[in-house]
């Protein structure tokens, strides 16, 4: 198999990465309140507001998870797993208005009012702590993510931006973004104890929140994409198409739709031409030979609706 795609044994996973992720945020996040208002820093506040964002979007990627997984019922003959895009997109959005926002207006603030930089070791201190929790925590995801990018062929870069399940890529792009924006808070504390000057601390407040938002957008777009309708990648449409041609009777493919409807849910319609002389019982059986080839070379197919087409005649 190539990219694009998730195994059916990895929802665990998916959950245990972002249990990981919300314990680690929720402490961080209690911490950086207090740091920043002891010592008076915008950018420890933006770091607090970025924390408790990232929480509450652990906690809707948690839902995701919960929700997508019921079964199909009559009401939802497909399922719920659309509902995981859903959920998603909505933690995209609380982290551009629980942190971006936040940080951008905090450090305008700063830098045009000012402010009078305090002690700043509790600050330093909790950054390291964070650093650490962060650092396990996007270790976790980006474990989980290259053990599937493994086990597909597929470069990890490449299965990040393209893969289906939202919800552990939400993981790695916040954790990842989390580690950058310590080290903006930090590079803030410093040069306003060597300067004595809020500037450094609002202008980090101020590329936290860009930072954030650039993250919210990724997200959304991904979320977004898959609600619309995303096909396969063009190496699994590829594939679908090799099988489908492998049976016998079975002379062209004329059309094929693929769908992702969730990460570990794909839907394959074709319509396709068979064998003149092929007898209705020849193409019944060569219809159950093909969904039984496409699902056994890629798992994640749930659902495959084969139209008997006449082709054009020559």
């Amino acid at each position: 198999m190539t990219d694009g795609t998730h195994s059916p044994e990895s929802g665990g996973e998916s959950t245990f990465t972002v249990l990981v992720a919300a314990a680690a945020n929720l402490g961080i996040a209690a911490a950086k309140a207090v740091a920043g208002i002891t010592g008076g820093s915008s950018a420890m506040l933006s770091e607090a507001a970025h924390s408790v964002a990232d929480t509450v979007t652990e906690g809707m990627l948690l839902a995701a998870l919960r929700r997508s997984d019921k079964p199909a019922d009559e009401d939802h003959p497909v399922g719920y797993a659309g509902e995981r895009y859903v959920w998603a997109l909505l933690a995209a959005v609380a982290t551009f208005v629980g942190g971006a926002v936040f940080s951008l207006y905090d450090g305008i603030h700063t830098l045009t009012h000012g402010e009078e930089p305090g002690d700043p070791l509790v600050s330093y201190l909790v950054l390291a702590v964070a650093f650490a929790l962060e650092g396990y925590s996007l270790r976790t995801g980006v474990r989980h993510v290259r053990a599937e990018a493994g086990r597909t062929g597929t470069p990890f870069a490449r299965y990040l931006r393209f893969m289906p399940d939202t919800t552990v890529k939400a993981v790695v792009m916040e954790d990842s973004a989390a580690l950058v924006g310590l080290l903006l808070a930090a590079g803030g504390l410093l040069g306003g104890q060597l300067t004595g000057s809020g500037v450094w601390d609002g202008t980090a407040s101020i590329l936290i929140g860009l930072l954030l938002v650039y993250v919210a957008w990724v997200l959304g777009r991904s979320n977004a994409r898959l609600l619309v309708g995303r096909p396969l990648p063009r190496a699994l449409r590829a594939a679908v198409r090799e099988e489908l041609l492998s049976v016998p009777h079975v002379v062209a493919v004329l059309d094929l739709t693929t769908l992702i409807q969730g990460p570990r849910e794909f839907m394959v319609a074709a319509k396709i031409d068979f064998r003149d002389l092929a007898s209705a019982a020849e193409v019944e059986w060569a219809c159950e030979q093909s969904e039984a080839r496409l699902r056994a070379r890629i798992p994640e197919i749930r659902r495959v609706y084969l139209d008997p087409t006449p082709g054009v005649s020559a």
